[in-house]
């Protein structure tokens, strides 16, 4: 990962590859943003002129490079867009720092320094810009041939350079405890995020339910989180049969791993379900071509209750967090589950299976009854669960289904404070009905549409009388398959992971709801 350092220096005497300064975009043209006084100084005032000249126009994500001016130790001044300038006297929001900021460090790729100059106005935005630095700089060459020197893993070149080595946040205060503790948090939560994009980019070939277990379980161990993996002997033994149906058609055995972060002083207790389908064909009710290329990405739910679990510990959140990560390999074989079995659930029901590519709810009815019996103050899953989810909300945004209004309306208020765009979406009651089966308690399939609330709704039968729960439905944004924006990457995005991280530090601080 990138190195941040806090630094009060000034950007002239500052020794790095470049300076990072913020544009915005005004009714007259571009304006240099609040922290770049320094260099404006330098250009006599007219910065702004000679990016417009330039082409610059302050656009979100733009990126301006320019010989740095005489007298400056740093070679290179990078301008990046910011968007419409704020009203005056107004801050830049978070986002938008922590957007330029990604921006940047992917730009820097190759750098060992550079200084970032952008506004910061409180510890607020030394947090979004740290975290915006993190998250951009990310990449994953782990298997290739550039990276296999580097002894730097999946944080090794990036097409041949590697990611930005240092980053000083210019007019973050090393010695202000806020400004540290935004960084210190900044890194945890990026670490972990960065990790989950990793498990989601790994090919399925390599990560199996056994080895995303194993990960799990190494992590734990390093930082004092209690782990219980169960086998399939133990999920048979159990009566798991939501996950071993899903799992029954491959050689690689499902897991269901509980992670267990625990605090002293808690009160509160939080548990998170993921869905983790390491690969996910369809089963019988095979994918059609074209449908198949990114289906290593269907356990980023479980990516993001991990990495959140994890992330609560190394913060030291005041709350106990359990996560519980439903792990299974969805293929044909001559013992796969078929359409029209009948599974019997961990809680007792019995399910007629319709399709077997709507195998995700399956894994998490089991994971989601067994979280409930330990009686947490609220559970929330996460899942790449539908593509009709996709066709309502688009590529960046998640959906959002619950059992309590209130909850559900703070679950979408977090995502946006931490940036990830996300939309309350209802549990309409006369969508039920078409899950009724002449044969079991209920089918894995109702109408197609509206597939995504049907969705939310067969999870619910499974969430213990009188439980909060909330169900986010991560399809569209856990895989990015166009090109980077902001400070995400192509590929595994992380989706869902600062959102957890928040609601969990809302739920210890008694502000949730």
């Amino acid at each position: 990962m990138t190195a941040l350092t806090l630094s009060t220096a000034a950007a002239p005497g500052l020794r790095a590859d470049a300076i990072v300064i913020g544009v915005a975009k005004d009714a007259g043209g571009p304006v240099v943003a609040p922290g770049a006084e320094a260099v404006d100084k330098a250009y006599d005032g007219r910065l702004a002129g000679v990016l417009e000249t330039l082409g610059a126009s302050g656009a979100e994500g733009e990126v301006t490079k320019l010989p740095a001016p005489a007298g400056f130790k740093a070679p290179l001044v990078v301008a990046v867009g910011l968007g419409a300038a704020p009203e005056k006297d107004a801050a830049y929001d978070a986002e938008v720092l922590r957007k330029a900021a990604g921006v940047a460090a992917r730009a820097l790729a190759g750098s060992k320094k550079a200084a970032f100059a952008l506004p910061l106005g409180d510890s607020g935005d030394v947090g979004a810009v740290a975290e915006g630095v993190l998250l951009g700089a990310y990449a994953f060459d782990v298997y290739k041939e550039n990276a296999k020197d580097t002894g730097k893993g999946a944080q090794g070149k990036k097409n041949g350079k590697a990611p930005l080595a240092e980053a000083a946040l210019l007019g973050a205060k090393p010695r202000d405890k806020a400004h540290k503790a935004a960084v210190e948090r900044a890194t945890a939560v990026s670490e972990e995020l960065n990790r989950a994009r990793d498990l989601i980019n790994t090919p399925p070939n390599d990560l199996t339910p056994e080895s995303f277990a194993a990960v799990a379980t190494a992590a734990a161990k390093e930082h004092g989180i209690k782990v219980q993996v169960l086998d399939e002997k133990a999920l048979t033994k159990g009566g798991y049969g939501g996950i071993l149906g899903v799992g029954s058609g491959s050689a690689a055995g499902p897991r269901l791993v509980k992670l267990s972060y625990t605090h002293s002083k808690a009160d509160k207790h939080l548990a998170l379900v993921g869905k983790g389908i390491t690969y996910d064909s369809g089963g019988i009710s095979l994918k059609p071509a074209g449908h198949n290329e990114t289906m290593k990405c269907d356990m980023s739910g479980a990516a993001a209750v991990f990495a959140a679990v994890v992330a609560a510990a190394r913060l030291g959140l005041q709350v106990n967090v359990t996560g519980w990560l439903a792990l299974a390999e969805n293929m044909p074989s001559g013992t796969a589950v078929r359409p029209g079995d009948v599974l019997r659930m961990y809680s007792g029901k019995t399910v007629e299976v319709l399709n077997t590519d709507a195998e995700g709810r399956l894994v998490l009815a089991d994971a989601l009854w067994a979280a409930s019996q330990e009686k947490p103050d609220a559970v929330v899953d996460v899942a790449t669960l539908t593509g009709a989810m996709v066709l309502a909300l688009g590529h960046r945004t998640f959906g959002v289904m619950a059992n309590d209004d209130a909850f559900r309306s703070a679950i979408v208020e977090a995502a946006e404070e931490v940036g990830e765009p996300s939309w309350p979406m209802p549990l309409p009651e006369h969508l039920r009905k078409g899950m009724d089966s002449p044969t079991a308690d209920i089918a894995n399939m109702g109408e197609r549409m509206g597939g995504g609330l049907v969705a939310g709704l067969f999870l619910r039968e499974f969430v213990g009388e009188g439980i909060t729960w909330a169900h986010l439905d991560i399809a569209g944004p856990a895989f990015n398959e166009g090109g980077p924006f902001g400070y995400t990457p192509k590929g595994g995005t992380g989706s869902a992971v600062r959102t957890l991280v928040r609601l969990a530090e809302l739920t210890a601080s008694g502000d949730l709801g």
